[in-house]
């Protein structure tokens, strides 16, 4: 019995290491951007990538004008930033993609590419968002999304590297020195 509770602990500790080193990437997935085209995200191969759940109507929404800044600053053919509208928390994005698109560029001037509204938390979660949050999924880290502006650093390779919570503004410390590669 011991004999095989070892071998069972072996092959559930080699399953987990093969799925942390082959899992899934964010280049792996494909999502809807907010006109309603599909958006591959293996076009963001060699690129750092923000990843930001976004609200139109919260108390963060002004983190909108940090990160246009910082997407006018860094984006290009290094770095992006990718907003998902999600309406999880208080009902703070209860537009369509067209009232949010609007909202974005009246408001903020927002250039960076958004995409269609999607569910970042729940029963009802989108699948980059379940590879975002959970370490079974990504390999890295658990990261429950715990407000609106939450942020994922994606390096070039597609692989999470980290993650900023969502009162952390666009351009501290932490996220700048990621993008601009110090460490």
């Amino acid at each position: 019995m011991r004999y095989s509770t070892t071998l069972l602990l072996i092959f559930l500790f080699t399953g987990m290491m093969m799925n942390a080193q082959s899992g899934k990437t964010l280049h792996d997935f494909k999502v809807e951007d907010i006109y309603g085209d599909t958006f591959d995200l293996a076009g963001l191969k060699g690129k750092k990538v923000l990843v930001v759940n976004t609200a139109s109507k919260c108390g963060l929404t002004p983190q909108y004008e940090g990160l246009q800044s910082l997407y006018e600053k860094y984006g290009g053919d290094g770095f992006t930033i990718i907003g998902f509208p999600a309406n999880n928390f208080n009902e703070q994005e209860p537009g369509t993609n067209e009232e949010i698109v609007q909202f974005c560029q009246v408001n903020y001037g927002v250039s960076f590419p958004m995409m269609s509204k999607i569910s970042v938390k729940g029963d009802d979660i989108h699948p980059l968002y379940k590879w975002l949050t959970r370490k079974s999924e990504n390999g890295k880290i658990d990261a429950e999304v715990t407000w609106n502006f939450q942020k994922f650093m994606i390096d070039e390779n597609g692989q999470l590297v980290d993650f900023a919570p969502p009162k952390i503004k666009p351009d501290s410390e932490k996220i700048v020195n990621w993008v601009s590669g110090i460490n």
